[in-house]
């Protein structure tokens, strides 16, 4: 498994704390995103994410750059799955070490923002009664009419 990665295969965590760590990482931060049973009052039966494989993970590369640009002793390591989740799966892990745990803190929580802002990944949520495509992980845009389109970015 790559650092930055898009994968179908269930995510291992422990690979990548290994990969972040080293002598003088004084803490190591992980985020472990899951899918979640209820959405504002809907009940969810399961996920299907999709993504533009090539560019989310040049993104997630982006992100981990800019995080070593902002904390040049950090490590990062980003994996995100695609394909059919059910409820509990595991979605998404960042792990980040520095040499001080407020460091690590914020750049987990930097990369989870970013990666909801920039990475091209879209999801289908499917309900008990209908789905819905998010077209953007921050959720403000909707495909009501179906699946999102891929744009090639220039």
């Amino acid at each position: 498994m790559k650092n930055f990665s898009i994968t179908r295969e269930k995510i291992e965590v422990q690979p990548l704390v290994e990969y972040v760590s080293h002598p003088n990482a004084g803490a190591i931060c992980t985020f472990i995103g899951t899918v979640r049973e209820m959405t504002r009052g809907l009940k969810t039966l399961y996920l299907e994410y999709q993504a533009y494989e090539e560019m989310a993970e040049k993104k997630l590369k982006q992100i981990g750059d800019e995080i070593v640009a902002k904390h040049p002793e950090a490590r990062v390591a980003i994996v995100h799955r695609v394909g059919h989740l059910d409820i509990m799966d595991v979605a998404v892990v960042i792990a980040v070490s520095t040499p001080h745990r407020d460091a690590s803190f914020e750049a987990s929580r930097y990369a989870i923002e970013r990666i909801k802002e920039i990475v091209p990944i879209w999801k289908k949520e499917n309900w008990e009664d209908g789905q819905s495509w998010i077209g953007d992980q921050k959720e403000k845009v909707s495909y009501p009419t179906g699946q999102p389109e891929i744009k090639e970015e220039v």
